[in-house]
This record gives structure tokens, C-alpha cells and sequence, in this order.
């Protein structure tokens, strides 16, 4: 079981679930660090004045925020203290919406939400009410002294919650379109095979068979390493190479069409495989 990493209570109306908040992802990546050329020091890096080129240590440091170019305000950390936002120990359902109606780019990390001791009734009164109504909670809490805004949501037989950006730190994709693509129509015939591209490529998901290459091809090269075995030199990747650009839609569409059916075939033996169905009795 994981160790949690924050504990309160959840409460919508007057109803209080004492929960605790636990990790749910734990990202998979291989972290460097900086060292010498012979690889006999490890490199750390220190705060000095460019100009002066003097050392300072961590408690010399004031904060601040730079407002026009070289000019910065400064903020004392009495100053934060003030406004920082109180240690709550509080998620307070706001209100209940469906979950189609908030789009994934808003949100941000998820925890598993467990219930404390002497909670699993109220815990499962809650899971259950959300999963009959097919709706997810809106939320807001303090953790890590920063006021976050949260969705609640069933997942099985339990509850997670995901942290969610705000409405202003998510920009406007229609700011970064270029105004030709409203001009820009796709051909009738090659919109009909496009839709049964998509529909030849469309089999039951099997999200273990999408895995990071790159790290799993880093981590066999470190214990090749680690063993003093010798590694094989790496061509260029010739990153320079013009992007490939499709010139005929419809003759790239065709023979993507083709291609696709043998996968699909493959996808649907692996599905039934991995998942049998049953004989009826």
C-alpha cells in the first residue's frame, strides 16, 4: 500500500468522509546527472552574481519576480506567509457536473482517494450515489500550500481525484491556428475513406502494448554497462531530413486502408486471446 501523502475529509452538504490521498501514477523516467569527463566528480551548481562572479549561500537569497528587463520586484517571505492560503484539511465538493463536460486538457495529476479508518460506510455511500447519478464532483482543497481545484470521479470500486489546471492557465487553441484552416475543406471521397480507415484501425484497447522504447533500450544500455560489456555505436538520426509530406490524399488513404485490415485481424486474435469469451450454459 502506498504511503499517503495527504489526510482529511471530504464533505458535500453535511455529509464529512474522513479520506487520505494517495499516489496514483509514478512516473518511469532515467534521471542523469552532471559529472566531470572521466566521470570522477559529480558536478553541483552554485548561486553567484554573473557580473561580480561572488558566491552567495541559499539564506543571502531574497525572492522576486522580474516586471521589465533587469528590474525586479522583491517579496518577503513574511509577506507569502501572509497570503498563503490555510492549511485546510477539507476537499469540499462545490458541485456535481458530467464528465463529458470538462475537456481532458484541464486536468493535471490524480491520487487515489481512500477512505480512513472507520469510513468505508460513508466512503461507499458517496462512490455509489456518484456512480448511479453518472456524474463527478468539482472540488476545491489545499495541499502542498497551493488552493487547487479538483474533480472527483468513481474508477472501479473506488474514487480518485484528479488536480485540474485553471480556466486562465489554459490557452486558446484557436490562437494558434492558422486562419486558413477554416478555408480548408476536405474532398467528400477522401473524407469516406479516411472514416473507414479509421474504422479499420479501431479495435479493443490494449493500452500495455504502448511502452517507452527509449527508456527500455536506456536502461539495457546502462546494465550493458554496469556489466563492462561494449555498446554499439549509434548512426545519426539525420534529424535535418525533410518531413515526409503526403502529395495524393486518397492513393495514401487506399493503401493505408489496405494495410490496416491484417492489423486489425491480428488486434481482434490477440483481444480474444487475452479475453475468451464465455460458453453459455
Amino acid at each position: 500500500m502506498a504511503r499517503p501523502i495527504w489526510k482529511g475529509s471530504i464533505s458535500f452538504g453535511l455529509v464529512n468522509i474522513p479520506i487520505q490521498l494517495e499516489t496514483a501514477v509514478r512516473e518511469k523516467t532515467v534521471s542523469f546527472h552532471m559529472l566531470s569527463k572521466d566521470g570522477s566528480c559529480r558536478l553541483r551548481r552554485k548561486l553567484y552574481c554573473p557580473d561580480t562572479g561572488k558566491e552567495f549561500d541559499y539564506d543571502d537569497t531574497a525572492r522576486g519576480i522580474e516586471v521589465a528587463k533587469d528590474e525586479y520586484v522583491l517579496v518577503d517571505d513574511k509577506e507569502i506567509e501572509n497570503i498563503k492560503p490555510e492549511k485546510g484539511r477539507s476537499i469540499e465538493i462545490e458541485q456535481f457536473v458530467k464528465l463529458e463536460e470538462i475537456d481532458p486538457i484541464y486536468f493535471d495529476r490524480v491520487y487515489f482517494v481512500t477512505p480512513s479508518e472507520g469510513s468505508a460506510k460513508a466512503y461507499r455511500l458517496l462512490h455509489e450515489a456518484m456512480k448511479e447519478s453518472g456524474r463527478i464532483g468539482l472540488a476545491r482543497f489545499v495541499m502542498r500550500e497551493r488552493q487547487n481545484v479538483a474533480a472527483i470521479r468513481v474508477m472501479g470500486e473506488g474514487i480518485v481525484l484528479h488536480t485540474m489546471h485553471y480556466a486562465d492557465e489554459v490557452l486558446s487553441l484557436e490562437d494558434s491556428l492558422p486562419g486558413t484552416l477554416a478555408k480548408a475543406k476536405p474532398p467528400t471521397k477522401e473524407l469516406q475513406v479516411a472514416r473507414q480507415l479509421i474504422d479499420a484501425m479501431t479495435h479493443p484497447l490494449d493500452f500495455e502494448q504502448f511502452k517507452d522504447d527509449y527508456r527500455d533500450q536506456l536502461e539495457e544500455l546502462i546494465e550493458r554497462k554496469k556489466s563492462g560489456k561494449k555498446t554499439v555505436e549509434v548512426s545519426d538520426d539525420h534529424d535535418d531530413a525533410p518531413l515526409p509530406r503526403t502529395i495524393n490524399l486518397m492513393d495514401a488513404l487506399k493503401r493505408s486502408l489496405v494495410t490496416s485490415k491484417p492489423r486489425r485481424a491480428a488486434a481482434a486474435r490477440v483481444s480474444a486471446t487475452r479475453h475468451p469469451r464465455r460458453k453459455s450454459a
